[in-house]
Order: structure tokens, then C-alpha cells, then sequence
């Protein structure tokens, strides 16, 4: 399929919130060692943030690592293991603390809500005339260690908006004012948005319209945890240990193994028992089937989200719909009057949007075949579809024309009508709901709240694209542009992250797509009728498969989501191969068990590109 002819224009995890309670090793508030840390003499360690050294007859290493750093993070994994003895036992024979005194009522003070004492902890204080407030000793709080890169006024800005959205989630307006006016304005310009939308919430006498317009929770929900999980980020490492650290070095050392296997696809974890490698022979590279039952040249294909079926369309006015236990065909829907170059499955695949050239969109009842809705509003040809993750809503998109971009109810409603003036030429809305991307035939990549709406951002490029995918997460999207490359784009950042390079592309629409087990590779077809395979987190090229004929494009691929080991592409040589790590007697005799050996459902056996035979259909 070719572009649309219109004008062109000129790249660690956190596992739970620094809010979780530490058991009974917390020391009395400030002892006699830097930062509060304590040793076992009652005297200060000047090498070791002030951890004893009692007990510390082993060498200083441990395998090229500092014992200390191991040990502590050994104590705070068996906590969080539920080993609280042994965590208990490891740190009174090895003398160590996961943290000090200090961190420790630091935490205390923050998830009390108790926010002098908090500041002081953090930021360092000096004592009061008259003595009183927090001290150590001689009666002055040092504060703990920070990051180089911490801004002091931040964290107090951050703390104090803490304390006044309490103020006036309790009714007392009154102390609020005073904390914005003495203690929050101090802090900012004076003419900045922060303070300015602070100001505005001193209206709000209802709690929860407060909490909506803050977009916060209250004192009781989550908000003093990500309070103290964001001021944990400029805390010295050192000092403070971010939460569950051992558990975010072991994902790492797993994603980095995962990173350097070229055929990562299995849908379990890798085992921290033996280093990582997968064998080239449980990839899907050979063809295990080919489907000859499309009219036309296949432009669109797309697995149900439970992969028990497979929807494709194409050049041809029909649509087919294949059970993929047999790949016997379930449905020929036949409404549509031209090609058919796009189509989406609803969150529970029940239904089915099919969009075509001429200038219709449907929506069909999958387990039935019927039609259910019909949408004749685009004035041109409809390019694309994407479900909302709740399946209450669809948008459509249409090259030309008032309306290229409309968001719909399941009965066929107009909820929203974007007001456009490109060209929409492919859209996906993410996983989570908050986002709608679409791409332009003027080049652009156009990312909406899609709650609210509004843009939020374009990016215009120099090169026309062609699909649109956004990953599971939510964080990325995968975009084929005409000079050959992919893109790997992070959305938050609009930044590249990753190119991927090798397949051929300049005048025909090319689909690309995420795949395996993780979405942790890139598929996409070719102008060259072939099919290239690249490692998402290193963009290595895995590999390049023949199977479509030439001369041709191979113009769509889809990956089984409940399938790691099955894809499907489909090219203009009308036909659609199925792939696999199995050969073509595994299916057969699949189909043979399912359909009661019935003869008439086997095929006729060919060559595949692999040497292993491919059935017909």
C-alpha cells in the first residue's frame, strides 16, 4: 500500500515507597557518630560513615567489593526477606547498621507528619535561644549527608507544601497562610507558578475538590511516602539506602544478562543461579504455515490479546478472522466496498474495528461475524482505529476532510471531535489510558492527554512515517519512518532512544511492532520481501528471514502476545506466514487432535525457507 500522496515538511527500579518501617535495630535518637551513625565503643569511625568497626576482623573486600556496603544491603534483603532475626544476628556479629539513628527518626518524623523536626533532620538546625527544639550533645542538629546536586531550598519547599496542604485539608486556613506567606514564598520567586497555584487551593474549603485540585491525597493516603521517597533521592546513598536496594541490584544484573542475549524470549525470569543465554533453536524462525485465503495484497493484521485469533485485511474488500488453534477461518466479514488497510481488537476481543478506503469505519461482534456499528462521519478514507484500555471508546482517523480525528462512544456517539488540520495517518492510545499518539502525513508526531484532551507536545520530523505502536508499559512508542530507520522514542522525554536500522522502506507503508515474550525485540517487514528482527535494549539486528516472494514488500507483522514463539507477516504476495520455533508436523497434528482427524482439514505439504516442510492453506 502506498503513502498518502500529500505534502511532506521539511533515546533501577523502584519497588515500593521509602515509607516502610524498619525493625528493632533503630538505635535512640543521635548517638555520638557522624550522620548518627553509632559504634559498638561508644567512639566515631572516621572511614565508614560512622559504623562500627567492632567485630570487623575480615578484610575490608569481599571479592572486589566493600564489605560494608555488602553487608548493610544484605541486612536490609533479609528484612525485607521477613528474616528479621537473622537480619538481627548478621548486624550485631558484624557490627554494621542498615542506617543510623538519624535516618531512621528522619523517616519517623516525616511519616508523622511532624515537620520541624523533619527539616531539622535533614537540613541541619541550630538551637533555639533558651535551648529546647532538636539537638545532639552540644545542641546543634549537623543534618544528614546530601547528595552533591541537592538544592536545600527544594527540599524545604518541598516539605512545607506538605505541611500547608495539610493545614488545609484539617480547616485551619489561617496557619496555612501563614506557612505560605513566612516560610513557602521565601523559598520561590516571586512570580512562580508553584506558588501561584498553591494560592489558588486556599478556596477550596471542600476536602476532596482540595485533594483533586492539589493532586494529592491527603495526609492519609500515600503523600507523605512519596514525600519521603522523593526527598530520599537527595539523601547520600551512603547514609540512607534506597529501599529494597539488593532487589534493584539483582533486576539489574538480570536485565544486563537479558541485554546481551540476542534470543531472549521466554516469558519466565532468568535464574540468578547460572548465567543467561537462550538458544537460537526456540526462536521462531521457521514457517510452519502459510495462509493463501486473502483476495489482495495483506496490509493489516493483528492478534486477538488472549492470541486465539487473527484478524487480517488488505488490498481485498474483505476481512478474515482465523482460529489460531487451527488457522481454519472463523469468519469472512464482507461489508466494506474497498480496501480495508487497518483494523483493531477490543480490549476483551469481543469486538473488532475495521477501517477502510471507503471512508467507513466498522465495528463487528467477533464471536458472530455481525456488524455492529457502522461509522460513515469521515469525509475520506479511514486510515486507522485504537480501542481505549477500558473498551467503552474508539478513535478513528481519516486523511481529509472536517473530521480526521473523532473519539466514540460504543454506541456510535461522538464524545470528542480534535479539530486537526493534518492528515491522520496512524494512532494507538497507550496502555494506561493517558495518552493518545498519532502520526501525520505532514510528518508529525502529535501526543495527547487523552483525558483531558489537549496536545501535549509535536515533534516534526523531516521524514514521513508510517505505523505507530506504543509498548506495554506505557513508556515507549515504535515508529517506522521512510528513510529505513525505526524509532524507538521515549514518550515522556520525546527523546530517541534506540534506531534500528537494516529493513528498506522509502515509498510503501511498512507496519513495524513490538515482540517476544517481554516486548524486548522489534519486527517489521521490508521493502525487500523480507522480515527483520532486532534486540530492543541493544538494537542489534537478530535477525533477517526470507519467505515472502519477490518482487513484493512484506508490509505488516504481528506477534502472538500469549505466544512468544509465534508471529505472523503478511505481504503482496497475498499470503500470510505463520512462524514458529516448531515445524509443521507440530501443527498438524494439532489440528489433527482437534478436528477428529478429519482429512479434509489437513493440507499439502511444501518447502519452507528452513527446509522443514509448510503446510498450505
Amino acid at each position: 500500500m502506498r503513502y498518502d500522496p500529500g505534502p511532506s515538511t521539511s533515546n533501577g527500579s523502584q519497588h515500593t515507597l521509602n515509607g516502610t518501617q524498619h525493625g528493632p535495630r533503630q538505635k535512640q535518637l543521635f548517638s555520638n557518630g557522624t550522620n548518627g551513625h553509632s559504634t559498638a565503643n561508644g567512639t566515631t569511625s572516621p572511614h565508614r560513615n560512622g559504623f562500627s568497626s567492632a567485630a570487623r576482623s575480615n578484610p575490608n573486600s569481599y571479592f572486589g567489593h566493600d564489605r560494608e556496603e555488602v553487608t548493610r544491603l544484605l541486612i536490609q534483603g533479609l528484612d525485607d526477606l521477613g528474616y528479621h532475626e537473622a537480619a538481627e544476628k548478621l548486624s550485631q556479629e558484624s557490627g554494621f547498621e542498615v542506617e543510623s539513628s538519624a535516618v531512621a527518626h528522619f523517616r519517623e518524623a516525616v511519616l508523622q507528619g511532624e515537620w520541624q523536626q523533619a527539616e531539622a533532620l535533614l537540613l541541619g538546625s541550630e538551637p533555639p535561644d533558651g535551648g529546647g527544639g532538636v539537638s545532639i550533645r552540644n545542641g546543634a542538629c549537623p543534618g544528614l549527608k546530601l547528595v552533591e546536586s541537592a538544592n536545600r531550598d527544594q527540599l524545604r519547599f518541598q516539605l512545607k507544601t506538605q505541611k500547608y496542604l495539610e493545614l488545609l485539608e484539617a480547616g485551619d486556613s489561617g496557619s496555612a497562610i501563614i506557612v505560605l506567606q513566612k516560610e513557602l514564598r521565601p523559598l520561590q520567586p516571586e512570580k512562580d507558578p508553584q506558588l501561584s497555584a498553591l494560592s489558588l487551593l486556599l478556596g477550596d474549603t471542600d476536602r476532596e475538590r482540595l485533594r483533586e485540585n492539589a493532586g494529592w491525597d491527603g495526609a492519609k493516603g500515600q503523600s507523605r511516602q512519596l514525600l519521603l521517597r522523593d526527598l530520599s533521592r537527595s539523601i547520600a546513598p551512603s547514609v540512607m539506602i534506597p529501599q529494597h536496594r539488593l532487589a534493584v541490584l539483582l533486576d539489574q544484573v538480570k536485565q544486563n544478562q537479558i541485554s546481551q542475549c540476542l534470543y531472549h524470549n521466554p516469558s519466565s525470569s532468568p535464574s540468578l543461579f547460572s548465567d543467561h543465554l537462550c538458544d537460537r533453536s526456540q526462536f521462531p524462525l521457521r514457517t510452519i504455515l502459510e495462509l493463501n485465503q486473502n483476495a489482495g495484497e495483506v496490509w493489516a493484521m493483528e492478534f486477538s490479546h488472549n492470541g486465539r485469533r487473527l484478524a487480517t485485511s488488505g488490498q481485498a474488500t474483505d476481512v478474515l478472522i482465523y482460529d489460531t488453534s487451527t488457522f481454519q477461518v472463523l469468519h469472512r466479514l464482507t461489508e466494506h466496498t474497498d480496501s480495508v488497510a487497518s483494523l483493531s481488537w477490543s480490549p476483551d476481543d469481543s469486538k473488532l474495528i475495521t477501517c477502510s478506503h471507503d471512508k467507513t469505519a466498522r465495528a463487528w461482534d467477533t464471536p458472530s461475524g455481525q456488524v455492529l456499528l457502522k461509522i460513515d462521519y469521515h469525509q475520506e478514507p479511514v486510515t486507522t482505529a485504537a480501542w481505549s484500555p477500558d473498551g467503552q471508546s474508539f478513535v478513528t482517523g481519516s486523511l481529509n476532510g472536517a473530521h480526521r480525528l473523532v473519539l466514540w462512544s460504543i454506541e456510535g456517539n461522538i464524545i470528542h471531535d480534535w479539530e486537526v488540520s493534518y492528515r491522520v495517518q496512524d494512532c494507538a492510545v497507550s496502555p494506561d489510558g493517558k495518552r493518545l499518539v498519532v502520526i501525520s502525513s505532514e510528518c508529525q508526531i502529535v501526543v495527547y492527554d487523552f483525558e483531558t484532551r489537549r496536545e501535549e507536545y509535536c515533534i516534526l520530523n523531516k521524514t514521513r512515517m508510517t505505523c505507530i505502536n506504543v509498548s506495554r508499559d506505557s513508556r515507549q512508542m515504535l515508529v517506522n519512518m521512510a528513510n529505513s530507520e525505526i524509532h524507538l522514542i521515549d514518550i515522556d522525554t520525546a527523546e530517541i532512544i534506540k534506531r534500528f536500522l537494516g529493513q528498506q522502506q522509502g515509498e510503501f507503508v511498512i507496519r513495524s511492532t513490538f515482540g517476544g515474550a517481554d516486548q524486548n525485540l522489534v519486527i517489521s517487514g521490508s521493502e525487500d520481501s523480507r522480515i527483520y528482527i532486532w534486540h530492543k535494549e541493544n538494537g542489534s539486528l537478530i535477525e533477517t528471514l526470507e519467505g515472502h516472494q519477490e518482487p513484493g514488500c512484506v508490509n505488516v507483522v504481528a506477534w502472538n502476545p500469549t505466544d512468544p514463539c509465534m508471529f505472523a507477516s503478511g505481504g503482496d504476495d497475498r499470503k500470510i506466514r505463520i512462524w514458529s520455533k516448531e515445524d509443521s508436523d507440530f501443527l498438524a497434528k494439532r489440528r489433527r487432535r482437534l478436528a477428529g482427524n478429519r482429512s479434509s482439514s489437513m493440507a499439502s505439504p511444501s518447502r519452507g525457507p528452513y527446509g522443514s516442510s509448510t503446510a498450505i492453506l
